[in-house]
Formats: structure tokens, C-alpha cells, sequence
């Protein structure tokens, strides 16, 4: 089992702390953003395949994690403070930033700004989903949520047979403390006209490259997916994989093998081989 890596207690703009995470020795330093019901410990495995490469640092957005006590605004914009804060605290330029669904959208916005050389983004969420969308999900996770620990751990093994041991110890670690609260509140405190990336990624200045689930799977559908296709800036590369939304666990090989082959140079010299 992959060994925890040095923590640290990051203050965030409102007074609230969370926790920051890093693995590694040396390299480059990679920050990484999980999505609604992950927690710093979703990026276990990336942190195993990429050990030797790069330092990987994580931390728990509010209301997740050992942060799942965290009050104060849901909002995207606060996730996005948040996220200034982290970098703040790692105290140097940060090589690459990697988020996943909800956290794909605060790397995207964030990554922008900030001190930061490339960004990734694994099937964010680019707009706000329907309220259809939040029943069926919370409706599922107050039914994993009623399990006890071990039935948990045994449910997510069985409906994600393709994760690895580490995958279901970072969700585990995820749902310990975890309540539906954050989760309400991501849908009522970011109204749809708070919430669309599009123009962002339209005007983007630095190398990103996106990760979409293929349509069927992906939290964006078939006609989102080719708008942001024809309207990306040109430092945008977008590729779409099979695997379902959380590629970088449903479908760890295939991810890490077109990650790793487009981002090579930002581990040995610091460039970006997006767009290339």
C-alpha cells in the first residue's frame, strides 16, 4: 500500500484549514484537484505510477476529506480562492495542476492565474449540472453513505472492479467523514450562470489539456463537447477516452499512458508537449 506523504495544515481565505498532502523527493511539483465526494487520497495511484518523476500534492476541498467539517460558501469562486490558497502555501511555481469533475472546473479557472505551467483537467465540469443529475447522485451516495465502513469498501470494490486497491483505499478515506451537506450546497450556492467554463477555456492562455469521458460516460454531453471543441483557444488540446467520467481510475492505463506522453517534457525540462 502506497505510504502517506508529508501533511501540513493550509489556512484557507475565511479562517478554515484543510489538509496538504505531498509524496515525493523530487522533481517538478504537480498540484491536484479532486472532485465532489473524493478527497486529497483520490490521487494514490497517480502518485505510485508518477513516484520518481515529480512531487505530487494534494489537499482536501472544504466540506471533503478531513476538511468534511468545513463550513463557509460552496461556491465555485470560493473553491477557486481556495485553491489560491493551497498554492500560496506550497510557496513555489507549481509545474503542472491536475483536477478531476468539479475540481477539473477549479483547476481550469484557477490555473489561469496562478503560478502555474500546465494544467489538466479530467472530465471537469464545465457547466452546472441539471438538478436531475444531483437526485440521482444523491440519492446514490445517502444510500453508500448509510453503509457502515467496512460495507462501503466492499460495495465500492464491487460497482469499480477495475480500481486498484489504492483507488478504493483514497475513496474510502474519502467517505469516512463525508456528509450530503457539501454536496446540496454545491448545487444551491452556483447558480448555471455562475458556472460555465466555456469562455474560459475559449480564451486560454496557457497549455490545458482535457480529458473527456466519451459522451454516454461524461458528466458533459455530446453538444457541449463540441462546442468546447470548436471554440477552445489554440493552446487547448482536448482528447476524449473511454472509461467513464473518472477516467484516471476507471481507466488508469489508458489515462496515464496519454498523459504521460503528452507531458513527458514538463517532468525532464519544463516544457509543455501540448499542441505539438
Amino acid at each position: 500500500m502506497r505510504e502517506a506523504g508529508r501533511e501540513s495544515r493550509v489556512t484557507l481565505s475565511d479562517g478554515a484549514k484543510t489538509t496538504l498532502e505531498i509524496w515525493g523527493e523530487r522533481g517538478p511539483l504537480l498540484l491536484c484537484i479532486h472532485g465532489m465526494t473524493g478527497s486529497r487520497r483520490s490521487w494514490l495511484r497517480l502518485t505510485e505510477y508518477l513516484d520518481g518523476r515529480c512531487r505530487i500534492a494534494a489537499y482536501d476541498q472544504r466540506g471533503h476529506g478531513d476538511s468534511s467539517g468545513v463550513g463557509g460558501p460552496m461556491t465555485l469562486a470560493q473553491s477557486v480562492g481556495d485553491l489560491a490558497a493551497v498554492a500560496a502555501a506550497v510557496g513555489e511555481p507549481i509545474r503542472m495542476a491536475i483536477g478531476h469533475s468539479w475540481g477539473g472546473a477549479v483547476a481550469i479557472l484557477g490555473g489561469a492565474h496562478l503560478p502555474v505551467g500546465n494544467v489538466v483537467a479530467i472530465d471537469p465540469m464545465l457547466r452546472q449540472c441539471s438538478s436531475d443529475w444531483y437526485e440521482e447522485f444523491v440519492d446514490e451516495l445517502r444510500q453508500l453513505l448509510a453503509l457502515s465502513p467496512e460495507e462501503r469498501s466492499q460495495r465500492i470494490r464491487r460497482e469499480n472492479p477495475t480500481w486498484s486497491d489504492l483507488d478504493v483505499a483514497g475513496k474510502t478515506h474519502a467517505l469516512q467523514t463525508l456528509t450530503i451537506d457539501p454536496i446540496l450546497r454545491l448545487r444551491d450556492e452556483n447558480p448555471p450562470a455562475t458556472w460555465d467554463v466555456l469562455p474560459t477555456i475559449a480564451s486560454y492562455a496557457k497549455p490545458l489539456l482535457l480529458f473527456m469521458a466519451t459522451p454516454s460516460e461524461s458528466i458533459s454531453d455530446a453538444a457541449l463537447q463540441q462546442r468546447v471543441s470548436s471554440e477552445r483557444s489554440p493552446t487547448v488540446e482536448m482528447l476524449t477516452l473511454e472509461g467513464g467520467h473518472s477516467l484516471h481510475r476507471n481507466a488508469f492505463d489508458r489515462f496515464a499512458t496519454a498523459f504521460l506522453a503528452r507531458s513527458e517534457g514538463v517532468f525532464s525540462t519544463g516544457d509543455s508537449l501540448y499542441n505539438r
